[in-house]
């Protein structure tokens, strides 16, 4: 009887201290002088594929550099559209 008593005591002190540590606002996992996740850099940004207008992470994008500029498709066929295209319909 006396482990359940044991138990039940460190049960109710395991949720007093997640309730006490949720009021102050601080995360579990926080640690003095760790960086705040808000101010992290951004680690990738969205550009637009000029022929479906879709948005695509720029790491994954297919990259064509023509004229000195770089465009950004979502495939490798709305590459191949925008090379094919008339230069006025770009």
């Amino acid at each position: 009887m006396m482990v359940v008593r044991l138990v039940v005591l460190a049960l109710l002190f395991y949720i007093a201290w997640r309730l006490l540590n949720s009021l102050s606002g601080r995360k579990d996992t926080e640690r003095p002088g760790a960086p705040d996740p808000e101010d992290a850099p951004v680690r990738d940004t969205l550009v637009e594929d000029p022929v479906c207008r879709k948005l695509v992470p720029r790491h994954q994008a297919v990259r064509l550099r023509q004229d000195g500029k770089t465009y950004y498709f979502c495939s490798d066929e709305c590459c191949d559209t925008f090379i094919e295209a008339p230069r006025g319909d770009q």
